[in-house]
């Protein structure tokens, strides 16, 4: 299925997943990070179905690590995809509560680990969870399977593309937040993040994630400067939509911003860039 505001990315089934993964490892790309659309029907404010052993997300991780078994898998670890308000964590009394939406981000994460991830990317912005998915994980016996922490996740305008894709938005109720601006951080706000990356380093997170990326290029150079840690940044929807959209429009010239929007990434100190522009950057 088409999204229609992120011109040439699509949803896939499973069976069109396999021959994508196919192609991906064969134009060079070798990790790949998951999101699932789920179900209404699926949807609660407890997000259970987030650990269901025969859900959308183990089934797609179990097929890409049969498909290509060098695929580096890092499925997404929140609960907006599977909750009725579209918040990435659990409501009680008009607000998001941190330690139950805890309790199944830990739930969540062993079961991408027992279907085969190699990473789980959380990337809801919970205190704590980094800590308590590695104690998890070191319990269990999954001490091979890594953490990519979103540390310094801000309160973005740039997300919307993506919310719509995964009808992920939060829904509009009057007795629930409006926005996700009481968990993710203020764009304003720079020492913040690096309060939030020093304690998810100190949590065990193998990875920090900086989103989103063109926005907050300082960030990403500030925390290079502090941390020998990987830094991962995630290119958003956001971004990808009006690149797109200008270059489909013949005011900016695709290949050429795709290349250097790139680099301004890696330039200011990431290891890994999270992307839509993947596949397009690989045959360029």
């Amino acid at each position: 299925e088409p999204i229609a505001s992120m011109p040439g990315v699509f949803r896939h089934s499973l069976d069109l997943l396999k021959e994508e993964i196919k192609d991906l490892y064969k134009h060079g790309i070798k990790a790949v990070n998951v999101y699932v659309k789920v179900s209404d029907n699926l949807k609660d404010n407890t997000g259970k179905e987030s650990w269901n052993p025969n859900g959308l997300m183990q089934a797609a991780i179990k097929l890409i690590k049969d498909t290509e078994p060098n695929m580096i898998v890092m499925p997404d670890v929140a609960l907006d995809p599977y909750s009725v308000y579209g918040h990435d964590g659990i409501i009680e009394k008009g607000e998001v509560i941190n330690d139950a939406t805890v309790d199944a981000l830990v739930r969540m994460s062993l079961s991408h680990a027992e279907a085969g991830a190699d990473f789980v990317a959380p990337s809801d912005m919970m205190d704590g969870r980094t800590f308590a998915i590695r104690q998890a994980f070191e319990e269990s016996g999954f001490t091979n399977v890594g953490i990519i922490s979103y540390a310094a996740k801000y309160a973005s305008a740039f997300y919307g593309p993506f919310r719509s894709a995964l009808d992920s938005a939060p829904v509009d109720n009057q007795e629930i937040p409006k926005d996700k601006k009481t968990y993710q951080m203020d764009f304003a706000n720079s020492r913040e993040a690096i309060r939030e990356v020093l304690d998810d380093v100190d949590e065990g997170a193998d990875i920090i994630m900086i989103k989103p990326g063109m926005p907050n290029l300082d960030i990403v150079a500030k925390v290079r400067e502090i941390i020998t840690q990987p830094i991962a940044v995630y290119q958003v929807s956001g971004e990808y939509a009006m690149l797109k959209a200008a270059s489909q429009n013949g005011w900016l010239d695709n290949d050429k911003v795709i290349l250097e929007s790139l680099h301004s990434i890696k330039r200011a100190g990431a290891d890994l860039i999270f992307t839509y522009f993947a596949k397009e950057a690989s045959l360029l």
